[in-house]
């Protein structure tokens, strides 16, 4: 196939032989479609949401999306190969993309970090980002996307069993050789597999019981400001935080906490719970910066994942990807990287099949797909067991001693360049897990055994002061603009 190839065939909905339909146009489902285009002649994608033509805007939809996003390095090379210069056009358009830790003043459970190349990210608004993925997907001529629109059910192939379309809200049935369900946190999968005669499937959650509140303000002017971003982590003993990111003319800040320690959502209390973090520095920052508009509450934040790739039995032409299959603490912002990683395994499974075989080989591609949210689900919930507060299954011995080792390296990680720059290639999901099990990584991490693991942190680091009081003389750090050269060549999706 042709991947700019124009869909010029006079089809029908009801023809589903060619036809590929996916649920919800977020991310999982704007790059699984990407996919599909490759092996289908048409791809139908189905949003709920009336969606933007003009630029981007929230929607009701992707209520998170007013909160700071990040897209760590792997999605960012995974996303620029399915879509080729779409970096560049989310840098052009305010996007940035920095390294991190070196470009924030970033406290971590156990210090500062120093100003240390760990991890390339991409910084923007989540309307920023899904718009123009949105653009490029819907360049090519096979993808069509029904906005307003929502399915209510699945279409049972003769079988029963089988899936072959959808059916949506207006009673309509729409044929199609496969399904994927990307509609997020709203999935209605089980319930519809549940009506083919499927059992429900095992579901492991973990709820560490996180808040956000979230709010804009005008940027003030500050010659020594040195930073692009700031990050004051929370821990067990102060389970408070705040995340600041830069959104084009404006700041986003977002206020975190667990449990009781919520943030607020009325103007007066935003910057008095932003004092009480473990540093002064973002109190300091928004001190003297203007709201552009009140606080935003999310809630919304457990793990949670619905084991369908385990179910012994699975519905030829059925997928199910990206949060509606397996959703994460967003604090730790593995969504969107995880959906690119999802969109690469289906891509590879689906490389070499014609849509027959992709329809009947729907249970291995649930396997393989599920697979990608292993490592950030390992990441985060291993991570979120540290609070009191968190519901779920407890941690066992092995689980305990990794947490422990895991202080560990994030002490070291603070200072030491060589282990930043592991921990946060297996953060980034760039590197698995095993680059900080290495026996080199391990004598490097143990031979720092002397740093605490939870200290009282300066009030801010070393390299960076308060406002107006830079001490030290780092180079500011720009937005980097990428050039073709220094982005993944393209291949096959």
């Amino acid at each position: 196939m042709d991947d700019d190839a124009t869909d010029n065939h006079p089809h029908t909905d009801s023809e589903p032989g060619d036809h590929a339909v996916v649920l919800g146009a977020g991310m999982a489902g704007l790059l699984a479609a990407r996919v599909l285009a490759r092996r289908f002649s048409r791809v139908t994608l189905i949003e709920r949401d009336e969606l933007p033509d003009a630029g981007p805007e929230f929607r009701p939809g992707v209520p998170q999306s007013r909160h700071a996003h990040i897209l760590w390095s792997r999605g960012v090379e995974l996303i620029e190969l399915m879509l080729p210069g779409v970096t560049g056009r989310l840098v052009e358009a305010g996007a940035s993309l920095l390294d991190s830790p070196r470009d924030f003043l970033w406290l971590s459970p156990a210090d500062w970090f120093h100003p240390l190349s760990g991890a390339k990210v991409l910084i923007g608004s989540r309307e920023l980002l899904e718009w123009t993925v949105r653009r490029e997907v819907l360049r090519n001529g096979r993808i069509r996307i029904r906005t307003g629109s929502a399915a209510t059910g699945l279409v049972a192939g003769p079988d029963g069993r089988s899936v072959a379309g959808v059916r949506l809200r207006d009673g309509e049935p729409l044929a199609a050789r496969l399904v994927v369900d990307a509609t997020g946190r709203t999935s209605k999968a089980t319930a519809w597999l549940e009506a083919l005669g499927h059992p429900a499937p095992a579901v492991t959650r973990y709820d560490s019981h996180l808040g956000y509140s979230s709010r804009y303000f005008a940027i003030p002017d500050d010659p020594g400001r040195r930073w692009q971003g700031m990050y004051i982590q929370s821990r067990p003993d102060l389970p408070r935080g705040g995340v600041l990111v830069r959104q084009g003319d404006r700041w986003l800040v977002t206020l975190l906490g667990n449990g009781e320690h919520v943030p607020p959502v009325k103007d007066e209390e935003f910057l008095a719970f932003a004092r009480s973090l473990r540093s002064p520095a973002l109190y300091d920052a928004l001190r003297d910066a203007t709201p552009l508009s009140s606080p935003t509450a999310f809630r919304n934040t457990a793990n949670e994942w619905r084991h369908y790739e385990r179910l012994e039995r699975w519905p030829d032409g059925f997928v199910v990807l990206g949060d509606a299959a397996c959703r994460f603490n967003p604090v730790y912002g593995h969504g969107m990287t995880v959906a690119a990683l999802a969109a690469e395994a289906l891509a590879k499974e689906v490389r070499t099949l014609n849509p027959e075989e992709i329809a009947a080989a729907a249970r291995r591609i649930q396997r393989r797909t599920a697979a990608a949210a292993a490592v950030p689900w390992q990441i985060a919930t291993s991570e979120d067991l540290r609070y009191p507060v968190t519901e779920g299954p407890p941690a066992g011995l092995g689980a305990r001693i990794l947490q422990g080792y895991m202080a560990r390296v994030m002490a070291g990680a603070n200072s030491d360049p060589v282990i930043s720059g592991r921990f946060f290639g297996v953060l980034s999901l760039t590197a698995p897990p095993a680059t900080l099990l290495g026996p080199a990584t391990m004598i490097r991490v143990l031979s720092k055994w002397r740093l605490p693991t939870a200290p009282d942190a300066a009030a801010y680091p070393a390299h960076h002061g308060p406002p107006g009081r830079t001490i030290a003389a780092v180079p500011a750090a720009e937005p980097e603009r990428p050039a073709r050269a220094d982005l993944p060549e393209s291949r096959e999706y």
